[in-house]
């Protein structure tokens, strides 16, 4: 029988290797939905039960997990799971309202691929495993004493990011609900990157990173920039081709003044 740590050390194993593979796939084949959404993916569902669904493991997993750690009730811990269940309680329950809502005022309405859903679904069991067994029973606690200084440097790191994901999400959520198809957003960091919601979530993560100072952090980060960044790449594209000169031709993909 497989003990826990090694499954832990596989999963995180997993973690890295899936990183480079989702990094190549997606340079050339972009995940149907939103922007990119196209027939031949199989049976939709609706978009917000979709994100509910393939979001919840982040949440309920980590809420069963927590506790089993021998670390579980240890202050530092439970401050420092905080951020991740904040984000994903927003990302897993006030996300997908949001958009309910705003489809229930958009007649323009596109289905949400399950086999999309399903593969996010079985990354987020593995990363909620990976996240809440490192920080409640693997982390050391007593031995890191830079815990207090990295873990106040992180959360305003993460915070910042968290903010830019959601203030940019409630901007492109605003104009699905004016119902006049696709604009191109303008303010705020909209107008330095094509895609500020990515870039605060490529924030958000890299904050976590330090906060937990660990590989299981680094790698998540890793993840997040593997996944998201070709997205960004790809809707940059898709702006500029949709837009042409009307499109700010300054504006980068997602990271400002660089790409």
């Amino acid at each position: 029988m497989v003990s826990d740590q090694n499954l832990f050390q596989y999963s995180l194993l997993s973690l890295y290797l899936i990183g480079p593979l989702t990094f190549i796939s997606l340079l050339f084949l972009q995940a149907p939905y939103g922007k990119h959404n196209r027939p031949g993916w199989g049976p939709t569902m609706s978009p917000p039960l979709a994100w509910f669904l393939m979001e919840s493991p982040t949440l309920w997993l980590t809420l069963l997990l927590f506790p089993s750690g021998v670390k579980s009730s240890n202050p530092k811990s439970l401050i420092l799971i905080t951020p991740f269940l904040f984000h994903y309680f927003h990302r897993t329950c006030i996300y997908p309202l949001r958009l309910y809502l705003n489809n229930t005022k958009n007649a323009n309405k596109t289905g949400f691929p399950v086999s999309v859903a399903m593969m996010a679904f079985v990354f987020n069991l593995l990363n909620a495993y990976l996240q809440a067994r490192w920080v409640s029973q693997y982390k050391d606690y007593e031995g890191d004493g830079w815990f207090s200084l990295r873990f106040v440097l992180g959360l305003v790191v993460f915070l910042f990011g968290m903010g830019g994901n959601v203030w940019s999400d409630r901007v492109l959520v605003g104009l699905k609900n004016e119902g006049k198809g696709y604009k191109v957003p303008r303010g705020g960091l909209f107008e330095l990157v094509s895609c500020p919601n990515y870039f605060g979530e490529i924030v958000e993560w890299f904050g976590w990173a330090v906060m937990t100072w660990s590989l299981v952090g680094l790698g998540f980060f890793l993840y997040t920039c593997a996944n998201l960044v070709p997205r960004a790449r790809a809707n940059h594209r898709w702006y500029l081709d949709k837009f042409g000169e009307d499109y700010p031709k300054d504006r980068k993909a997602v990271i400002p003044f660089l790409y």
